[in-house]
């Protein structure tokens, strides 16, 4: 008599499972590039625009118009906890905080605002308006790979990418983004949280440095969106500038399938391995 073969782990179908209302088990779908133990950016911080939403619904602000990640440790692959505080809500604006936090010890600090929605009409030929929008949409772009894909289960395998300009890890490009997986189980994730996802990855496309050779970690994220995303595709077009004294920024256009929607910035800390 053999003994029977064990059954393979069931592939994780969600970046997240919640815990509890503030508590989530991260799967290996969150897992990023720099560490096996250590997730992407983009995962976690997605999960606290969605906190900062919940927080900012209930005053009938629906707008996230900036959010701030700084990035104190690696988040691990693990279990999470997400604290928000409401730091103060006006008539057309609040301002929220927010800790991320992993192992008894704080891995990111947040900070949000979020603006109340309302109708407007803009006068006609404004300069500089329309805004740009980014060429060839996602169905007309070809398909690209990071270049850590297949060598483990994580965020390369969360994300479906598509180049509409240039190429992923080879300098200045222009990347399609769309989850292949929810957020967090059973959810559909809102268009703030699928924009966070992405926008962590501007320094990791438009890399200028040989990924083998050099690190170039960020150590924080600002997003600023001027109008809710639309659809499930999310660009960045995105370029690496780089010091002498080890720093450097990606600096990331963002835009959904109708045009540009905001900006996002990170700093860079490089060393070679």
């Amino acid at each position: 008599m053999t003994a029977s073969t064990p059954a393979a782990p069931a592939a994780p179908t969600a970046a997240f499972a919640a815990l509890d209302p503030h508590r989530f088990r991260a799967s290996e779908l969150t897992r990023g590039p720099w560490h096996p133990e250590h997730q992407h950016a983009g995962p976690p911080i997605a999960l606290v625009c969605r906190a900062f939403e919940q927080a900012a619904a209930p005053h009938g602000l629906a707008h996230l118009s900036r959010v701030t990640a700084n990035l104190l440790r690696p988040v691990p692959v693990g279990e999470l906890a997400v604290e928000v505080m409401t730091d103060y809500v006006g008539r057309n604006a609040g301002h929220f905080s927010a800790h991320l936090m992993a192992g008894g010890k704080e891995v990111a600090r947040f900070t949000a605002l979020l603006q109340r929605e309302t109708a407007l009409a803009l006068p006609d030929a404004l300069p500089g308006h329309p805004l740009p929008a980014l060429q060839p949409l996602p169905e007309a772009s070809a398909p690209a790979q990071f270049p850590f894909a297949g060598r483990h289960v994580g965020y390369a395998d969360l994300v479906e990418t598509r180049a509409a300009r240039g190429t992923l890890f080879a300098g200045p490009c222009a990347i399609w983004f769309r989850l292949r997986h929810p957020l967090v189980e059973g959810e559909t994730p809102s268009p703030y949280q699928r924009v966070a996802v992405a926008a962590d990855s501007g320094n990791g496309i438009s890399a200028v440095l040989d990924l083998q050779r050099y690190s170039f970690v960020n150590s924080d994220l600002t997003i600023h969106l001027l109008r809710r995303p639309l659809g499930e595709w999310i660009a960045l077009g995105a370029r690496t500038c780089l010091g002498a004294g080890g720093s450097g920024i990606a600096e990331s256009a963002l835009y959904d399938e109708h045009g540009l929607i905001g900006r996002a910035v990170q700093s860079l800390a490089v060393r070679a391995r």
